[in-house]
């Protein structure tokens, strides 16, 4: 069984840095492990209609990845057409955006039979809802431990560090970061992945390649569960 707060929030230190994939590692390392996850995008713009309404590649990975499933309205309850700010494309399509809906819709799986509650974000720590309020909020709101996904490339350090210790600021634990290799051709990645470990204080969770497999498996592999999350042995 999980040890403590069940809530798991995944950020990342800039958009496209692989929070979905990582997110979904961690689910199937939790699997494995024999916990019970379920998950949830409460926000994703960039959805498709392909007969079923707008629906977001990111939280169908979620939604398939996790062990307790999920109808779609649930993992992802506001779906946005267009691929920009999620405040900008709600504010397009007439919809109002605040941390307190997004964080019910969260709240309403809290009564799962689940051991983690994985929430994703939508791009960075700070990303908007509204003019007052960022993705950060919902984050507070639940009280999550939060997973920070640093996307290897040039000037991953500066992003690593500003969203660490924005998380720190905001009151929140941080339970680990992984790093993403996103750049291949990214000059000095090791010494930069040593830099990282020396300080930033919290535990690496793991360092992923480039894969060609990006299954959930394949990537947990990789992956370490946070601490509050380990099974008892």
């Amino acid at each position: 069984m999980a040890k403590t707060n069940k809530w798991l929030f995944i950020t990342g230190t800039d958009t496209d840095v692989g929070k979905t994939v990582i997110a979904t590692g961690l689910l199937a390392a939790a699997n494995r492990a024999g916990l019970r996850t379920a998950a949830i995008k409460p926000v994703a713009p960039g959805c498709e209609d392909i007969g079923a309404g707008l629906q977001n590649d990111d939280a169908l990975q979620l939604q398939a990845a996790a062990s307790h499933q999920l109808p779609y309205q649930q993992v992802n309850p506001v779906a946005l057409a267009a691929a920009i700010a999620p405040h900008i494309a709600a504010q397009e399509e007439g919809k109002a955006l605040s941390a307190s809906r997004l964080a019910g819709y969260c709240r309403g799986l809290g009564l799962l039979p689940v051991d983690m509650l994985l929430v994703e974000g939508a791009g960075g720590w700070r990303v908007p809802l509204n003019n007052r309020e960022t993705l950060a909020d919902v984050a507070r709101e639940l009280n999550c431990s939060v997973v920070i996904v640093v996307g290897l490339k040039l000037g991953c350090i500066n992003h690593a560090l500003l969203t660490s210790e924005a998380v720190r600021r905001d009151g929140l634990h941080i339970a680990g970061w992984v790093c993403n290799l996103i750049d291949a051709d990214m000059p000095r990645i090791n010494e930069n992945i040593a830099t990282l470990k020396r300080i930033i204080n919290e535990p690496c969770l793991g360092v992923v390649p480039r894969l060609t497999d990006l299954t959930p498996e394949q990537v947990g592999g990789f992956l370490k569960l946070p601490a509050e999350f380990e099974t008892e042995s």
